[in-house]
């Protein structure tokens, strides 16, 4: 499994992040830019396939179904972490966010 993660300009995240099947991984986004009417969007590319809308947030905690896991939104709301607690074979693809 694997995941690469890209951005706008205002938007920073690590190049790739890797994990093994079943094993939580941590999917870190900067957006110290951001703006209090923006809201923070997350989303993924699965190869052959056009964009997929995972959650947005304002703020806090929000939790995902499919893939299981949540986001979490800094208190200042300058970074947000997509959290995927079981990702399988199919979740591998790009993740971005944005916002």
């Amino acid at each position: 499994f694997s995941a690469v993660a890209t951005g706008r300009a205002q938007v920073q995240q690590e190049p790739s992040a890797e994990t093994t099947e079943d094993t939580g991984i941590n999917i870190n986004c900067s957006h110290p830019n951001i703006q209090s009417n923006e809201v923070i969007v997350w989303y993924r590319l699965l190869p052959g396939q056009g964009p997929e809308l995972l959650v947005s947030s304002h703020k806090g905690i929000k939790e995902l179904s499919d893939p299981l896991g949540w986001l979490s939104v800094a208190a200042d709301r300058r970074s947000s972490a997509l959290w995927l607690a079981r990702p399988r074979r199919g979740d591998a693809a790009v993740y971005y966010c944005a916002v």
